[in-house]
C-alpha cells in the first residue's frame, strides 16, 4: 500500500508507505491521500490528525518518474473538487499534525504547508526544489511560502531551490520543535493527545478561524468570529465546559 492509515483514541495516523523512491507520491499516492484527508474530515470519531513518513524521508514530493510521458486531457483543469488534497483546497477543521522524518521537500514542503503543527526530527531536511526541474511549486506552495515564512527566506528558497535544515526550519518558525529522531512520533502523539483533552468543536472552531482569518478584512474576521463563538456555546460541550469548571472536575467532552 502507497499509503498506511490507522486510528486510535480519536487521532488518525497517515504514513506515507514508498521509502524504497523516498516516499515519492505516484497518481496512486495522491489518490490514496486524498481518500485519507476525506475520511478525516468525515468520521466524527476523529478529532485530531498526524502525518509522517516510513523509513528515513517524510516525502521528497511527487514522483516525477512515474510522470514522464503522462499525458491529461484538458477538461481536467475544471476538475476542480476532484481528489481535493490538504494544501490543495479542501477543508479540514481538525487539527492535523506532521511529523516530519528526514528529507521534506517539493511536494513534501507544500503539504506541510497545510498542517498545523510541526515537529521535525533532527535529521529532517527541508526544501522547496521543483525551480530546478523547470516547474513551479503547486498546490499552493507559491502561495504559502511567502504567508508562512519571511519573505526574503521564502524567496530564496523558491527562487534557488537549496536545503535548509531542521534549525533552520525552527530558527525562522516553519516547525514548531526539533527533537531526536527517535523521540519524533512519541512528540507527534503527545501533542495528539493533548489536543484530544479539548473539545473537538471548540477546536475545530478555532482553527477554522484563524484560518480563514488570512484571506479576510479584520472586521469580517470578527463578526464571523462573533457568530461561531454563539452558536459554540449552545453546544452540549460549551455546557459541559461550564458546569466542571464550576465542580472543580475533568471535563468529559463528547463532540456535541
Amino acid at each position: 500500500m502507497a499509503l498506511l492509515f490507522e486510528t486510535r483514541d480519536h487521532a488518525a495516523y497517515i504514513t506515507f508507505n514508498r521509502p524504497e523512491v523516498m516516499n515519492a507520491m505516484d497518481a496512486e499516492t495522491y489518490s490514496d491521500l486524498s481518500n485519507a484527508w476525506v475520511e478525516v474530515r468525515d468520521n466524527p470519531d476523529i478529532w485530531v490528525a498526524a502525518i509522517t513518513g516510513k523509513g528515513r524521508t517524510f516525502t521528497a514530493g511527487a514522483d516525477l518518474k512515474s510522470r514522464i510521458g503522462a499525458h491529461t486531457e484538458a477538461w481536467k483543469f475544471w476538475q476542480t473538487q476532484e481528489e481535493q488534497l490538504l494544501n490543495r483546497g479542501l477543508e479540514v477543521w481538525k487539527p492535523v499534525i506532521a511529523a516530519v522524518n528526514g528529507y521534506c521537500l517539493a511536494g513534501g514542503m507544500t503539504l506541510l504547508f497545510g498542517t498545523d503543527i510541526r515537529i521535525a526530527a533532527e535529521s529532517a531536511v527541508f526544501g522547496i526544489s521543483e525551480v530546478k526541474r523547470g516547474i513551479l511549486p503547486g498546490n499552493g506552495g507559491t502561495q504559502r511560502a511567502v504567508r508562512q515564512m519571511p519573505y526574503p527566506i521564502a524567496m530564496e528558497m523558491v527562487l534557488i531551490g537549496d536545503n535548509i535544515t531542521a534549525q533552520d526550519a525552527y530558527r525562522i518558525g516553519l516547525v514548531n520543535k526539533v527533537v531526536p529522531d527517535e523521540q519524533l512520533m512519541d512528540t507527534a502523539e503527545a501533542y495528539a493527545r493533548r489536543i484530544c483533552e479539548n473539545p473537538p468543536l471548540a477546536v475545530r472552531a478555532i482553527k477554522e478561524l484563524a484560518v480563514r482569518s488570512q484571506y479576510m478584512h479584520i472586521n469580517d474576521g470578527l463578526r464571523l468570529e462573533a457568530a461561531i463563538g454563539r452558536a459554540l456555546g449552545t453546544t452540549e460541550d460549551a455546557a459541559e465546559g461550564r458546569q466542571a469548571f464550576a465542580e472543580k472536575r475533568k471535563a468529559v467532552f463528547r463532540g456535541r
